[in-house]
C-alpha cells in the first residue's frame, strides 16, 4: 500500500529515487512549471540544452526519465509535459491531475517518489494525489505476479502545513479508493460478477468499512416478481443467474439535502434476443459500470460523512438468451404500473433503471441523479472520452457538469426536445410507453426521454457514459485501460457542491 505525504522541501534537495517535474510550453520553449524551479535551478544554464538535446517540448503526456549524475540529490529525474503554460501562471487542477497520472506509470521499480509538481492550494494538492493513485492503478486479481506500487509518495509543496492541504489529501485517498473499487467490478469477468456476486460483492465491501449511518438491502429475483418489478425481471429472465436489486441508505445526521443515485447494472449483456455480435460483445462486462459507479460514490459519500442523506440503487441482471427470453413486442407492466412494449431487447438498460427510478421517486429525494452505459448513440456523438448529460432541470444539469469538470471528468450537455417524450408516448399502439427509439436517429435523446417518463416531478440528470466507462485503448492521463470508474469522482462532487 502506498502512503502519500505532504512535505514541505526542495526537490532539488530530496533523496527519493525519482523526482517528477512538470515541463509547460512557453514562447521562450519549455520551462519547468511552477514547483520544480529548485530543478531548474540546479541545473542553471544547461536545464534549456537538457530538454533541447533529448526532444522534450512539454506536450501534454510527454515523459522523460533522466539520469541526474548528481546534479540533484535524487539519482533519476522524470519530466512530464503539462501543455501550455496559462497566462496566469497558475495550472488547472485537472492538468495536474493528467500531469500526476502520467508520472505514476512512468516511475516503476522505484521505491520512493516526490512530485514536485503545481501544488499551490488544496485544489491542486487533490488533484496531485487524485493523478497519482488513479494513474498507478492496475487490476493484478488474475495475475501471477503484479506490478509492484512505490512504498512512498511524497508531495513537495509550501501548502504542506496547512489544514486545508491535509484535508484534500483526504478527501483525494477516499475519492480514488473508490473510483478504484468501481474499476475493480468493472473489469472482473462477467462470469465472477453476476447479478448474485455483485450484490454479494456490495455487502461484503460494506462489511469492510467501519460502521456508519447506511444499510444495505438486497432483493431477490422472487421478490422482485412479487412487488412487480417487471423491467428488472424481463431482462434477466433469460439468464441462469437470477436478477438483484441492491439498495443503499446513507442517513447522516443533519442532512440537508437528499440525493438519489440509480445505476445500471448489466452484469453481462449479450444484446438478448436482439444478439450483437461477436465484436460487440467482447467488452460487455462493463454493462454495470453505473451500478458500480452509483455503488462506489455512495461509500465515499459516506466515508467523507458529508451531511447530503443518499439513497443508491442499483438494478442488476444478465441480458441473456433462452426459452424464456422478452421477446420484441412483448409489453411489460413496469414497477408503478406503467406498460411498455419492447422493440428492441439491446436496449435493455432503460428497462431495469425505469423500475428503479420509480422506487427511487417513492423516497422523495430532491435530486435524482442516474448513471448508465445506455446508448452507443451517445458516443457517436460524443466520442469515448465524453459523457453526455440530459435532464428536466437546466439547472442541475449545468451544476453536473461543473461538478464533473472540477473532478477532471468531461460531461456534455445534451437536450430532451418536446417531439421525444411525444415519441415514446405515441409510438406504441399496444401500450402506454415505447422502449426503442423507430427512428435512425436520435437514439441517446430518446433514450433519456424514456427515462423522464418514470421521475415524476423529481429534479432529476441523466448521465450517459456509455464511451468513457472502459477504456478500450492505452492509458491516458489519470486514465488506465480498461474500467475508468467513470462518474464516481463526478458524483462525491456534486454531493460536496450538495453539502455546501
Amino acid at each position: 500500500m502506498t502512503s502519500y505525504t505532504l512535505r514541505k522541501g526542495a526537490p532539488e534537495k530530496t533523496r527519493a529515487d525519482v523526482v517528477v517535474v512538470g515541463v509547460v510550453r512557453t514562447a521562450k520553449g519549455p520551462q519547468a512549471a511552477p514547483g520544480g524551479e529548485g530543478v531548474a535551478g540546479a541545473y542553471g544554464r544547461k536545464f534549456a540544452p537538457l530538454l533541447s538535446t533529448i526532444g522534450f517540448t512539454g506536450r501534454l503526456d510527454e515523459t522523460a526519465l533522466v539520469p541526474t549524475g548528481g546534479t540533484i540529490k535524487s539519482p533519476l529525474l522524470l519530466l512530464v509535459g503539462m501543455g501550455e503554460a496559462p497566462e496566469s501562471g497558475d495550472v488547472d487542477p485537472s492538468v495536474v491531475r493528467r500531469a500526476a497520472g502520467v508520472a505514476a506509470r512512468n516511475v516503476s521499480n522505484a521505491a520512493s517518489v516526490a512530485l514536485a509538481l503545481p501544488t499551490a492550494d488544496e485544489r491542486q494538492v487533490r488533484a496531485a494525489v487524485e493523478g497519482c493513485m488513479l494513474g498507478g492503478y492496475s487490476f493484478a486479481r488474475y495475475k501471477a505476479a503484479p506490478a509492484e506500487a512505490p512504498a512512498e509518495v511524497v508531495l513537495l509543496t509550501d501548502a504542506a502545513r496547512t489544514k486545508a492541504a491535509g484535508r484534500a489529501v483526504e478527501v483525494a485517498r477516499i475519492v480514488s479508493e473508490a473510483t478504484g473499487l468501481a474499476r475493480d467490478w468493472v473489469n472482473t469477468p462477467a462470469g465472477d460478477m453476476t447479478p448474485a456476486l455483485f450484490a454479494d460483492a456490495v455487502t461484503a465491501e460494506r462489511k469492510a468499512r467501519k460502521p456508519t449511518r447506511f444499510k444495505i438491502t438486497v432483493t431477490d429475483d422472487a421478490e422482485l416478481r412479487e412487488r412487480g418489478f417487471g423491467g428488472i425481471i424481463g431482462v434477466g429472465r433469460a439468464s441462469a443467474n437470477p436478477p438483484r436489486l441492491v439498495r443503499i441508505d446513507y442517513t447522516p445526521r443533519g442532512a440537508t439535502h437528499h440525493l438519489a443515485l440509480v445505476g445500471k447494472g448489466i452484469t453481462f449483456d449479450s444484446g438478448g434476443l436482439s444478439i450483437k455480435t461477436a465484436t460487440g460483445m467482447r467488452t460487455m462486462k462493463c454493462d454495470m459500470a453505473g451500478a458500480a459507479a452509483v455503488v462506489a460514490a455512495t461509500f465515499a459519500i459516506a466515508e467523507l460523512e458529508l451531511p447530503v442523506r443518499v439513497s443508491a440503487f442499483a438494478p442488476m441482471a444478465e441480458n441473456m438468451v433462452s426459452g424464456d427470453a422478452t421477446r420484441p413486442g412483448d409489453v411489460l407492466t413496469m414497477y408503478g404500473g406503467r406498460t411498455v412494449e419492447v422493440l428492441n431487447t439491446d436496449a435493455e438498460g432503460r428497462l431495469v433503471l425505469a423500475d428503479a427510478l420509480v422506487l427511487a421517486t417513492e423516497s422523495k429525494p430532491d435530486v435524482v441523479v442516474d448513471v448508465a452505459t445506455l446508448t452507443g448513440a451517445c458516443v457517436t456523438a460524443l466520442g469515448d472520452r465524453v459523457a453526455g448529460v440530459m435532464g428536466n432541470d437546466e439547472t442541475l444539469v449545468d451544476q453536473t457538469v461543473a461538478a464533473g469538470e472540477r473532478a477532471g471528468e468531461a460531461l456534455w450537455p445534451l437536450p430532451i426536445p418536446p417531439e421525444m417524450p411525444e415519441k415514446v408516448r405515441t409510438y406504441s399502439t399496444v401500450a402506454d410507453l415505447m422502449q426503442h427509439n423507430v427512428d435512425t436517429h436520435g437514439g441517446a435523446l430518446y433514450a433519456g426521454a424514456f427515462l423522464q417518463e418514470f421521475v415524476g416531478d423529481r429534479r432529476w440528470a441523466h448521465l450517459d457514459i456509455a464511451g468513457p466507462a472502459f477504456n478500450n485503448g492505452g492509458a491516458y492521463g489519470h486514465v488506465t485501460s480498461g474500467g475508468t470508474g467513470f462518474a464516481v469522482p463526478t458524483l462525491v462532487e456534486l454531493a460536496l457542491d450538495l453539502a455546501g
